[in-house]
């Protein structure tokens, strides 16, 4: 008959019956045959492969389910202060946020809700956690913080340190409550302050280069006494380097940088002792004159290394001289030894001749070159 609906549900569906668009009854699997003159009766076929119930209808529903709706129908309602796990055959599969209400079908997956509460904590099981960050879920729901080595870290809920996370791998429910963290280097960092156009107490300009070595040792007092810990290290640089600078002249900075390099770590470390940060090590790295200096500087040395020449080449030649005032006196004294240097003397003139041809014997020879008193 042309009254009569035939509606047809699976096995692994159900079917919503409304008359007038007010809920009637639950159809399982089966035929049915319903008569319909006047085309009052709908009917929803929902597949429970998909245990979620995505109609606009849930909440009457769930108004409803003191009758045999609560034979078909899980009830997932999540307090203010909760977050709900959603698992289905035994396995973490969905979060519902807190005040949450949701329907799911009872029947081909199984279904349970874990409802977790966040006034105890708001970190989240490593296992759950594990699982979230496998579906590309733990991002949505939950701050993470991975926390190197060598490293601490700071968790903030509502702008305040909660506490302090050792190394490791952490995740926080991001609900209700403004979640965040910081990682603070604990290795040893390096700090360079450069191109610093500074004057002597001579009033000489020079650029300097400074390096410095920190690291943090309270990582609390880094982060909540001071804004950027960085930045201020770098204006006390500056500050302890114009200070060391503007107290030497120009011949006082180039003969002891050891003393200037001592002048702003203790200048330093002084300021930064309360903020949690350690001072390892302070070094001026270059010194960096005007042309102009330089072309002075070049002068003196330069005048400072010929008379140090002058007075080595005057010093060398009254050694000169005083040896061979020794050498003639013991030459007088000694015809003997006068004798040797004649022999001497006549040695280095034969070493230039290619032939030699003696008449008269050596002493006749000796006799015409050299004339004894």
């Amino acid at each position: 008959m042309f009254w009569l609906k035939q509606i047809v549900i699976g096995d692994g569906e159900r079917g919503l019956l409304y008359r007038n668009r007010r809920f009637e009854r639950v159809l399982p699997a089966g035929v049915y045959r319903i008569f319909d003159p006047r085309n009052r009766v709908t009917v929803n076929v929902h597949n429970l492969a998909k245990p979620e119930y995505v109609g606009a209808d849930a909440d009457v529903l769930m108004a409803q389910m003191d009758g045999p709706l609560a034979e078909c129908f899980i009830v997932a309602d999540i307090g203010t202060s909760q977050v709900g796990l959603v698992l289905k055959n035994g396995k973490l599969e969905d979060v519902l946020a807190p005040g949450t209400r949701k329907l799911y079908w009872r029947g081909l997956v199984p279904v349970e809700v874990q409802a977790v509460s966040l006034a105890d904590s708001l970190e989240v099981d490593a296992r759950v956690a594990g699982r979230l960050r496998q579906l590309g879920l733990l991002g949505k729901v939950a701050v993470t913080v991975d926390v190197p080595v060598e490293s601490a870290g700071l968790l903030f809920v509502d702008s305040k340190l909660l506490r302090t996370l050792v190394p490791g791998a952490y995740a926080f429910w991001n609900f209700q409550k403004n979640v965040a963290a910081e990682v603070i280097e604990l290795r040893v960092q390096s700090l360079e302050v450069s191109g610093q156009e500074l004057l002597t107490r001579d009033k000489v300009s020079l650029r300097v280069n400074l390096a410095a070595s920190l690291r943090v040792t309270d990582p609390v007092a880094a982060r909540t006494k001071v804004a950027k810990y960085g930045d201020y290290l770098y204006r006390e640089l500056q500050y302890g380097l114009r200070k060391a600078v503007s107290d030497k002249t120009l011949d006082e900075l180039l003969g002891d940088k050891a003393s200037l390099d001592a002048d702003i770590f203790a200048y330093v470390r002084g300021r930064v002792s309360e903020l949690g940060l350690e001072v390892l090590g302070v070094g001026v790295k270059d010194v960096i004159l005007p042309g102009e200096m330089k072309t002075i500087l070049n002068s003196v040395v330069q005048a400072e290394k010929a008379a140090q020449a002058n007075v080595i080449r005057r010093r060398e030649e009254s050694n000169a001289t005083r040896s061979l005032l020794n050498t003639a006196r013991l030459i007088e004294e000694s015809p003997t030894l006068m004798r040797l240097k004649e022999l001497e003397a006549l040695e280095k003139v034969t070493e230039k001749i290619d032939k030699l041809t003696v008449f008269g014997g050596l002493d006749g020879v000796l006799n015409q070159l050299v004339s004894l008193k």
